[in-house]
């Protein structure tokens, strides 16, 4: 089996982050689409806390500002490119890790 090189971009936001009166997720998900990126992943996180405070899904009624992680693993010729707009959007929003990855 061979693995093949590649980058994970890892960005951690909270659902209700705007950008111009738009989900900061939806935002960024098209971008990549547009962008011709492979793939990205949308996940619900339960609970977390960081320099804005905690952030809490509660299941038995309304839902929080709860966070999310994006997912991108894609070549990094591809996605270099685009990370001083995606940082841009995040701004102080989230945080952002990059890393290399080697996919099978």
């Amino acid at each position: 089996m061979v693995a093949k090189k590649m980058w994970c971009l890892t960005i951690r936001i909270k659902k209700n982050d705007q950008v111009k009166g738009k989900r900061l997720y939806n935002v960024i998900l098209d971008y990549l689409m547009d962008a011709g990126i492979s793939g990205a992943t949308v996940e619900n996180a339960v609970d977390g806390f960081g320099r804005r405070g905690k952030s809490t899904l509660h299941i038995e009624g309304i839902s929080i500002n709860y966070p999310l992680v994006i997912e991108v693993v894609e070549e990094p010729e591809k996605l270099l490119p685009l990370l001083p707009e995606i940082k841009r959007m995040v701004d102080d929003n989230g945080v952002m890790t990059y890393q290399e990855v080697f996919m099978l």
